[in-house]
């Protein structure tokens, strides 16, 4: 009997994958652990591999949104009758077919926009295979996330590239073989910024004037109803600080002379602070459940990476067991593997508590929406010299605001007000995480 495949739950919060390439074709040989093609969910570009044996019989969705369980592909023997056991028909519902063309009047979005093509008839057709095409080709470049990821760090001119995946697609194997053989040349500095919808052709308005329209990613549909339902949902309220950094400012340059090579960030160095604080202050790290407030034991942080799609927030699980330079470590792995997609999701879930620093921007002061489940996110700006009294004197201190947004379901002013006053304590005195 053929095996059916379906689109899988590939984390928690997945209600859709979009297939972004495929890296084998209709009547290949397959054998468990083989890669069959890479998945964009709501968060990550994931390898999809096999766990079955067999030959490839049938491809449902070449690119495109599937729900999950819906079908993708049937691996079974050669001749098998694989179509009675999916109802005779071998493409998902009309509906869901059709959200794989490009955005349409009622602006229904999918996860990769391409011109709509006449209807498939009820019976497979005979695979043909084509030779590989430009990626660029009819205007838009045809590269999976994860190669223009790989490229875009690389430094590589992708739209030079010869693509072998479906329709010509530039897939990673593409970007990687051109690293390892130099066949691709590094791309110049341009002379001015591509725009974030770079490969997709501008459109003009009936006065002449050009826009650029980009298909919402899986990420980004996921990220803007979260963050509606917790801006939404979570009766939010802020409170700023000021703390004076002079002394963990004096402190950073010793502590890097013990933890070389490992050089600590002033980011380190606060989520160790909110992993001190949140030990006295419980309520700051619990979260809502309707009918029931969880406070939580243990402390994982999660820490906002920027991607090119919007946020990712890894977590750093129990972090108040964690050296500084342990933490240091394991943030950069994290980061580095956000802007790659390839975090898995058991690294993205279990926060209690979230931080989101903008400092290095510049951006002295903002304030962060709740990141569910958690009650609390602080909002971390840069550290700025600006004068200020002390003693009686007026002097130049490297000062840092912090802002705490609270779910005024969990979190009373007084208690937000308490963590603040306590976290302002360990980094003005950081001496106090060593002991």
């Amino acid at each position: 009997m053929a095996e059916i495949i379906k689109m899988p739950r590939m984390s928690d919060t997945m209600t859709e994958g979009n297939i972004v390439a495929w890296h084998k074709k209709e009547g290949d040989k397959v054998s468990p652990g083989d890669l069959l093609a890479e998945i964009e969910t709501d968060k990550a570009t994931m390898d999809f591999e096999s766990l079955w044996e067999g030959t490839l019989l049938h491809i449902a969705i070449k690119d495109g949104v599937v729900p999950v369980e819906g079908l993708i592909a049937v691996i079974g023997k050669p001749g098998e009758d694989w179509q009675s056991q999916v109802g005779g028909g071998a493409a998902p519902p009309a509906p869901k077919e059709e959200a794989t063309a490009a955005p349409t009047a009622n602006g229904s979005p999918n996860g990769q926009a391409k011109t709509a093509e006449p209807a498939a008839p009820p019976a497979p057709a005979p695979v043909s295979v084509a030779e590989p095409v430009p990626a660029a080709s009819e205007g838009r470049l045809k590269a999976s996330p994860l190669a223009k990821s790989i490229a875009k760090e690389a430094g590589v001119d992708i739209s030079a590239l010869q693509g072998s995946g479906d329709g010509g697609r530039i897939i990673r194997k593409d970007v990687e073989a051109a690293l390892s053989g130099g066949a691709a040349a590094r791309s110049a500095a341009p002379a001015t910024a591509a725009p974030s919808g770079a490969g997709v052709a501008p459109s003009f308005t009936a006065s002449g004037e050009a826009f650029e329209e980009k298909t919402v990613s899986q990420m980004r549909k996921t990220i803007a109803r979260r963050l509606t339902e917790s801006k939404n949902g979570a009766p939010h309220f802020y409170l700023t600080m000021e703390i004076n950094m002079d002394k963990a400012v004096e402190m950073r340059p010793k502590l890097n002379e013990l933890a070389a090579p490992v050089k600590l960030s002033f980011n380190d160095i606060v989520i160790k602070a909110v992993s001190s604080a949140l030990h006295k202050h419980p309520a700051v790290n619990s979260s809502w459940l309707g009918d029931k407030i969880r406070y939580n034991n243990h402390i994982n942080i999660g820490v906002a990476v920027a991607v090119e799609d919007g946020l990712l927030v890894p977590v750093i699980k129990h972090a108040d067991m964690k050296s500084l330079s342990a933490i240091n470590q394991e943030v950069k792995v994290y980061a580095e593997k956000a802007r790659n997609k390839k975090l898995q999701p058991d690294e993205m879930t279990g926060n209690t508590f979230t931080i989101s620093n903008l400092g290095m921007f510049g951006i002295e002061e903002f304030t962060g929406i709740i990141n569910p489940p958690d009650a609390c996110i602080l909002a971390v700006g840069a550290i700025i010299q600006k004068p200020i009294v002390k003693d009686g004197q007026i002097v130049v201190g490297n000062m840092m605001k912090l802002t705490l947004s609270c779910d005024h379901r969990v979190v009373d002013g007084a208690t937000g007000a308490e963590f603040l006053q306590t976290l302002k304590g360990i980094l003005e005195e950081p001496m106090r995480l060593l002991v």
